[in-house]
């Protein structure tokens, strides 16, 4: 009984192996697309404007510079405008520093010459630049002129920054 179990099982294994050799996996395969949409998008920040401390009675302008950095998606074209601050009276051109009731005028500028002035109309005062890879550093160019004789005290405004893209 043992020898013919021996026997058939010796002469299934050649049977079997030759079937499992032929015996081959099936694949089955697709493609899948992959998509994004880049947008434009721009974010930008500033570091204060500080004059400091400013002498009523000195000959010389107070001039202090702001950093800018303008980040936008890589060849998006836009502007970069100024407003005219919060103080009354003020325009894109004699901006005003106000302690109550008290004004301080000052100006921006878009370069180191300060002769240039930096406002809020696209194609006129403003700063055009097409994005690279990176942030753009853009410095705004402050001065108060001399002579102005105002009351003591602490002055202060609020510039809005607008990107347009």
């Amino acid at each position: 009984m043992f020898g013919s179990r021996l026997v058939a099982a010796l002469m299934a294994a050649p049977l079997m192996i030759a079937t499992g050799s032929n015996a081959q996996a099936a694949t089955a395969t697709t493609t899948f697309p992959v998509t994004a949409t880049v947008i434009k998008a721009c974010i930008v920040s500033a570091t204060p404007l500080a004059f400091g401390n400013y002498d009523p009675t000195a000959s010389a302008p107070n001039d202090a510079t702001s950093t800018l950095s303008v980040l936008c998606t890589v060849g998006t074209s836009y502007t970069v405008g100024l407003t005219q601050g919060t103080a009354s009276g003020a325009t894109v051109t004699t901006r005003k520093m106000a302690n109550g009731a008290n004004l301080l005028n000052y100006a921006l500028y878009q370069e180191t010459g300060r002769t240039t002035n930096w406002g809020n109309s696209a194609g006129t005062d403003t700063v055009a630049a097409t994005a690279p890879v990176g942030a753009t550093t853009l410095t705004v160019y402050g001065r108060i002129t001399a002579g102005q004789n105002v009351p003591i005290g602490a002055y202060s405004d609020t510039i809005t920054v607008n990107v347009v893209y």
